[in-house]
């Protein structure tokens, strides 16, 4: 775990609000970041994204989850373990538990700050975010930004 910081936006565009981890990713992306920050639109997660849990460290991932909380509710975890994440956050095929869970068979876990955006429903084939989440997107990108801050000594 060698390669510095990552972001890591997690979420399918074509699922409606499920897709937020990547529109995160789409806005950061348009920003300057210091040396040894990556950020990574991981799609609909899947095990290609082992070899970033295991190259990188710290990481801030950002996705969707059906929480129960109002659309666009924005919360932080610091999960220490696999068993800390959230089982299923939304309908990606392989959970972001799950990936973590094969990651942590790998080797140690590296310092992940998992980012969740509050959805109500998933909507196939649908491009648009709900005015609720796509509200919630700066404040977002705000935390990334705050977040990876200490790490790299980037502004906030």
């Amino acid at each position: 775990m060698t390669r510095g910081t990552l972001v890591l936006g997690i979420g399918n565009l074509l699922m409606g609000d499920e897709g937020v981890g990547v529109r995160v990713i789409e806005r950061l992306e348009q920003e300057s970041w210091p040396d040894g920050v990556t950020v990574v639109d991981g799609g609909t997660g899947g095990f290609h994204l082992l070899e970033y849990l295991q190259e990188f460290s710290p990481i801030v991932m950002v996705d969707a989850t059906m929480d129960g909380q109002p659309p666009g509710t924005v919360g932080v975890l610091r999960p220490k373990y696999a068993s800390d994440f959230p089982r299923a956050l939304t309908a990606h095929d392989i959970g972001l538990r799950d990936l973590v869970e094969s990651a942590a068979l790998l080797g140690p876990l590296p310092d992940i700050t998992l980012v969740t955006i509050s959805i109500a429903e998933v909507r196939s084939m649908d491009t648009r975010l709900s005015p609720a989440v796509e509200r919630a997107l700066p404040t977002v990108a705000g935390l990334v930004r705050r977040t990876v801050a200490p790490e790299t000594g980037a502004r906030a």
